[in-house]
């Protein structure tokens, strides 16, 4: 939004497609996104807005005055053109927006995109049921073990709406055991 100039300024900026804002112009005209007006005639008298800055000095398009705004040949006045200064600008007003502002944003942006989408998820949740079943290759006499599984059962996400949706989950086990029950202890080393 444009703003008023210095103290007692009763006249915000206006937005157009070069700077113009010296006492000497009588104009209050800026092509910088957010300056404010440096005098008291030739503004606006109300804050003007992203869609103004916009359709006045992006020329709808972004043909003008993008990534950096241009001045007047004569009293040009302030600001005065800074390398990005109009994409510094907008990056600043993207920043402070809050959180539902930011989702309508990227949703105009993803827009003007070609196949773009924009998913907001605020929770979700994850839960797992697994049926295994294990066997062990060679069991005669051996103190290694090699054994294999295998294993089915579902997984279900759900978003905050509500909508749950079911997938097939399954499971690949393999390794070797070692058991000795004389000593009472007994290690297993696998690969899922």
């Amino acid at each position: 939004m444009t703003k008023k100039g210095g103290s007692g300024g009763s006249q915000f900026g206006k937005y157009a497609g070069e700077t113009a804002n010296s006492s000497g112009a009588s104009k209050a005209e800026v092509a910088v996104c957010g300056a404010a007006s440096n005098h008291s005639s030739g503004g606006s008298t109300v804050a003007e807005t992203l869609k103004n800055f916009v359709s006045a000095t992006l020329k709808g398009d972004g043909s003008k005055n993008w990534p950096t705004s241009t001045i007047a040949a004569s009293n040009g006045g302030t600001p005065t053109p800074v390398t990005n200064d109009n994409a510094k600008a907008v990056a600043t007003d993207l920043v402070a927006l809050n959180s539902d502002e930011k989702t309508i944003v990227a949703g105009l942006l993803a827009k003007t995109i070609e196949g773009g989408e924009v998913v907001e998820i605020r929770a979700v949740s994850s839960t797992s049921v697994m049926v295994n079943a294990c066997y062990d290759l060679l069991s005669e006499g051996l103190g290694v073990v090699p054994y294999a599984c295998v294993g089915l059962g579902g997984n279900f996400v759900g978003v905050v709406d509500g909508h749950i949706t079911p997938k097939l989950a399954y499971r690949l086990k393999a390794g070797l055991s070692y058991q000795n029950l004389r000593d009472r202890y007994s290690c297993v080393v696998g690969y899922v």
